[in-house]
């Protein structure tokens, strides 16, 4: 490395990680929105470990993935996809009745766990141990931010990561 050349706080290869997972899980709502699910299986493991808060009669996600419902019922258009860590956070909403925020995590280049948020404001916040070590004031990697729903009363978790 030269003497001018700036330090990345990031490994390339970190980068390069997050790119991908990022890729992948654009490609499974892609594939999502084209009725491709051979395609969408090919990204998820086979025991795919998956969390819902909301109420029961909008787990429209894992209906579609199981294959109980269509993927023509619900559709799923991100508005916005982070990459934060190993987890790849997908947020959307559909006018003042809808909002969903979708966090995929990835081993390997294969989605492992699904946690869907349905009509839930959702924090996620940096518990590890060199999270705490930096002191930042303010732990939270990313939060909720539909703009069609802030004067909507919704209720708020935090996720942990």
């Amino acid at each position: 490395m030269s003497a001018n050349a700036i330090e990345s706080p990031m490994p390339e290869s970190f980068l390069k990680v997050e790119m991908q997972n990022k890729g992948i899980v654009d490609a499974l709502y892609k594939g999502l929105s084209n009725g491709h699910m051979g395609t969408v299986a090919k990204l998820i493991a086979s025991d795919l470990e998956w969390w819902f808060h909301g109420p029961p009669r909008c787990q429209h996600m894992m209906r579609i993935l199981t294959g109980e419902s269509s993927h023509t019922k619900f559709k799923f258009e991100p508005r916005s996809i982070e990459v934060v860590g190993d987890c790849v956070i997908a947020e959307g909403w559909e006018g003042a009745q809808v909002y969903w925020v979708h966090v995929w995590t990835l081993k390997d280049g294969v989605i492992t766990q699904f946690r869907e948020y349905f009509n839930t404001w959702l924090t996620v916040k940096d518990i590890s141990p060199h999270g705490w070590e930096i002191r930042h004031e303010n732990h939270t990697l990313w939060q909720s931010h539909p703009r069609d729903l802030f004067s909507r009363s919704l209720p708020g978790l935090i996720l942990g990561i």
